[in-house]
C-alpha cells in the first residue's frame, strides 16, 4: 500500500501544482494572451512553423523531452535511496523543471520562435549568443552520437520493440496526412492509431495467444527479431541517423508531429497500465513466479536513504545531475524554443504544453522510482531465479560501477512485473515497456536532429553575412528578401550551404555518425567495436546538460528583468542550476585528471570556460538592463506572394 500511496500523492501534487503555481506563472508572471499572434500564425510556412492543436503539440513536446533520461536517471539515482530521488523529482519538477520549460517556451513565443541561443544574443549581447550556440552544438552532437547506441542497446535487450518502432512510421504519416490535409476531429484517427500501435506491439512480441496455429508466425517473428538485434551498433546508428535526416527536413506535420502524437497516446496509455498494475499488485500481489502459485507481495525493497553506496560518488551534488530529465534538463529548453514554439497556435497553450509536459515527465520519473524500488522485488527470473524482495534489489544495486548496465533493464522488468499483475502475458508485458523505452529514445533522436539543424543554421548565418537576418524567422536561412520578393541567396561564402536545411542537417548527422564510429575508450578498432564513440564524451553530458538549464534560466531571468517583472521564480532556480552542475563537473575533472583522461579534462575545461564567460557577460550587463528593453525585432518581410498568407488560427 505504501508504494500505491506514493504514486497517488505524487500524482495529486502534480495536478495541484499545475492548477496553482503553474497557473500563476502563466497568467500573472508571463501574462499569456489568447489574442496574441504566435510565430506559427505570423510566419506559417507549412514546414517548421505550423499552427497546431495543443494536444498534438503536447504529444510532440512530451515525447521529445522524455527520452531515456527520466528513466535511466532515477533508476540510477535510487542507489542513494528512493526518498531523496522522489523528493527531488517531485519538487524539482514543480518548482524548477516545469518553470524552465514554460519560461523558455514563452520567451521563444515572444521572439518569433527563435531558439534560446538566438534569444541570449538579444537579451544579453551577441557574444552570449555565440557562446550559447557553441554549447548547444556540443550538447546536441553528443546526444546524436550516443542515442544510436542507446536505441541499439534497447533493441538487443528487448528485440520485441524493433518491429513496432519502425511500423509506427507509416501509421504516423497516415495520421499526419489525414489530419493536416482534411482537418476535422482527432478522436477517431487517434483511436484507430492507438489500436494499430498496440497491434504492432503484439505483432513484434511474436503474436502471443496464437500458439493454437502451430506457432509458426510467432517463431518467424522472433527469429527475425533475433537477426535484427544481432546487427552491429554502427549499422543501427547509420539507419537511425539516415531516418533522422529525412524526418528533419520534412515538414513537421508529415512525420514529426504525428509520430510524436501517436507515441504520446501509446506512452500515456502504457503509464496508465502501469498505474493500474500498481494498484492491483498493491492489493493482490504480483504474478506468481515460474513454478509457484503464491503471488509475491508488492513492497519497497530499496532503502529509503543510502548515503554511501559502494563505489558511488557523493549524493551532493551528483543526485541533481544523475536524475536530470526526471526533474529538470537543459535539453528541454531546446525543444521548447526550437520546435514547440513554432507550432503553438495560441499563446495560452504554453501552460499546458510547457508546464504540463514537465509535470507528466515528473510523474513518469515517479513511476520509474516505484518500479525499481518495488517492482523488481517481485522477481527477475531470467537473471536471478526466484530471488525476490530486498535480497533481489541489493543483488541488482550492489555496486555503482555495474548498475549503469542494468538500470534500464531494471525499469523494464519492474514495470513488466506491475503489468503482469493484471494477467497480461509476460512476453507482451515486456514488449509494452520495451517499446515505451525505444519510442521515447527515438522521438528524442529525431527532434534533436532538427534542433541541431537549427543551431547549425544559426551559427552558419553568423559567418555568412549575405544571408538575410530575417530569413530564419520567415523561410529558412537559404532564402533572402529583396523589396518584398523572395530570391535565392547569391552568397559565395563557403558556409552558405550550411544555412540551407539540407546542408545543415547533413552536417548534423554526418558529424554525429563520425563521432559514433569510434570504439569506446580502451577498445581496439574493429567491426565489432566501432559505433560506441559517443561514450568518449558521454561522461560530460550530464553536468553540461544541467548547466545548460541554468544558462537558459539566465536568459529567461534577463528577459523578465528588462520588463521589470518579478524574477524570484526563475532567479533562484538559476543560481541552484548553475552551482550544482558546476560543482559536479569540477569534481569529475579532478577525478578524470587523476586517471589520465585528459580528453575529458580538456573538453570539460573548455565547456566550463564558455559557460563562465557567458555568466560574466551577464553580470557586467545586469545593473544596466533593468527596465531597458532589448532592440525590437526587424519587421517581417511581406508574406511572399501569398505563400505565407492564410495562416490565421484561433485559440
Amino acid at each position: 500500500m505504501q508504494t500505491l500511496l506514493i504514486a497517488i500523492l505524487a500524482g495529486l501534487g502534480f495536478i495541484v501544482a499545475y492548477h496553482t503555481y503553474g497557473r500563476w506563472l502563466a497568467r500573472r508572471l508571463f501574462r499569456l494572451d489568447p489574442g496574441a499572434e504566435t510565430p506559427s500564425v505570423q510566419i506559417n510556412d507549412d514546414h517548421d512553423y505550423v499552427p497546431t492543436a495543443k494536444s498534438i503539440v503536447f504529444g510532440h513536446h512530451f515525447t521529445s523531452i522524455a527520452g531515456t533520461g527520466p528513466i535511466v536517471g532515477p533508476a540510477l539515482a535510487i542507489m542513494w535511496g528512493w526518498l531523496p530521488a522522489l523528493l527531488w523529482v517531485v519538487f524539482g519538477s514543480i518548482l524548477i523543471g516545469a518553470v524552465h520549460d514554460l519560461g523558455t517556451l514563452v520567451v521563444s513565443l515572444r521572439n518569433r520562435g527563435m531558439t534560446v541561443g538566438e534569444i541570449a544574443g538579444r537579451v544579453i549581447n551577441p557574444r552570449a549568443r555565440l557562446l550559447f550556440l557553441f554549447i548547444l552544438l556540443f550538447a546536441l552532437w553528443v546526444v546524436l552520437a550516443i542515442f544510436g547506441l542507446v536505441i541499439a542497446n534497447v533493441f538487443v535487450a528487448f528485440p520485441e520493440s524493433i518491429l513496432p518502432v519502425f511500423l509506427q512510421i507509416p501509421i504516423a504519416v497516415w495520421i499526419g496526412l489525414k489530419v493536416h490535409r482534411r482537418g476535422g476531429s482527432l478522436l477517431w484517427p487517434s483511436v484507430i492509431a492507438l489500436g494499430l500501435m498496440y497491434l504492432t506491439v503484439w505483432f513484434g512480441a511474436g503474436c502471443p495467444g496464437m500458439e493454437w496455429t502451430g506457432g509458426w508466425l510467432g517463431s518467424s517473428i522472433q527469429s527475425l527479431n533475433a537477426v535484427l538485434a544481432s546487427w552491429p551498433v554502427w549499422v543501427w546508428a547509420a539507419i537511425l541517423l539516415a531516418y533522422c535526416y529525412v524526418a528533419s527536413v520534412m515538414p513537421v506535420w508529415v512525420l514529426l508531429q504525428p509520430r510524436d502524437y501517436i507515441n504520446s497516446l501509446q506512452l500515456i496509455s502504457a503509464l496508465g497500465l502501469i498505474v493500474l498494475g500498481l494498484a492491483v499488485a498493491a492489493f493482490a500481489g504480483g504474478a506468481p513466479l515460474p513454478g509457484e502459485t503464491v503471488r509475491p507481495a508488492l513492497a519497497l525493497a530499496a532503502p529509503a536513504v543510502n548515503a554511501n553506496p559502494l563505489n558511488a560518488p557523493s549524493m551532493l551534488p551528483f543526485l541533481f545531475v544523475t536524475i536530470a530529465c526526471g526533474a529538470i534538463s537543459g535539453f528541454h529548453c531546446l525543444v521548447s524554443s526550437g520546435t514547440s514554439s513554432k507550432q503553438l497556435k495560441c499563446e495560452t497553450d504554453a501552460h499546458f504544453v510547457g508546464y504540463g509536459s514537465m509535470l507528466t515527465e515528473g510523474f513518469l520519473a515517479t513511476l520509474v522510482i516505484i518500479s525499481v524500488a518495488a517492482g523488481i522485488g517481485m522477481g527477475w527470473p531470467a537473471e536471478f531465479g526466484n530471488l525476490t524482495g530486498s535480497a533481489l534489489w541489493h543483488q541488482v544495486y550492489g555496486d555503482w560501477l555495474t548498475v549503469a548496465n542494468t538500470a534500464l533493464s531494471a525499469f523494464v522488468v519492474g514495470c513488466a512485473n506491475l503489468i503482469k499483475a493484471l494477467g497480461v502475458d509476460p512476453t507482451m508485458a515486456k514488449a509494452l515497456v520495451g517499446v515505451l523505452v525505444a519510442s521515447f529514445a527515438g522521438t528524442t533522436l529525431d527532434t534533436a536532429t532538427r534542433l541541431q539543424r537549427y543551431v547549425v543554421q544559426e551559427l552558419a548565418a553568423t559567418f555568412a553575412p549575405k544571408v538575410s537576418p530575417t530569413a530564419m524567422a520567415a523561410e529558412g536561412y537559404d532564402l533572402e528578401f529583396e523589396k518584398g520578393r523572395m530570391v535565392k541567396s547569391r552568397s559565395w561564402n563557403p558556409l552558405t550551404w550550411l544555412t540551407n536545411a539540407h546542408g545543415a542537417t547533413l552536417f548534423a548527422v554526418t558529424t554525429a555518425f563520425a563521432l559514433a564510429l569510434f570504439p569506446k575508450p580502451g577498445d581496439p578498432w574493429s567491426w565489432a567495436t566501432i559505433g560506441k564513440g559517443g561514450l568518449i564524451l558521454w561522461p560530460l553530458f550530464g553536468a553540461t546538460n544541467q548547466l545548460l538549464a541554468g544558462l537558459a534560466f539566465l536568459v529567461v531571468t534577463f528577459w523578465l528583468w528588462r520588463r521589470k517583472l518579478p524574477i524570484w521564480s526563475t532567479a533562484l532556480p538559476m543560481v541552484f542550476m548553475l552551482l550544482m552542475p558546476a560543482w559536479a563537473l569540477m569534481s569529475d575533472v579532478a577525478r578524470w585528471w587523476s586517471k589520465g583522461q585528459f580528453v575529458l579534462v580538456g573538453v570539460a575545461a573548455l565547456m566550463l570556460a564558455l559557460e563562465f564567460w557567458m555568466i560574466i557577460e551577464a553580470l557586467l550587463l545586469w545593473p544596466k538592463a533593468r527596465g531597458v528593453m532589448e532592440k525590437a525585432l526587424p519587421p517581417l518581410p511581406p508574406k511572399a506572394a501569398g505563400k505565407l498568407a492564410g495562416g490565421s488560427a484561433t485559440c
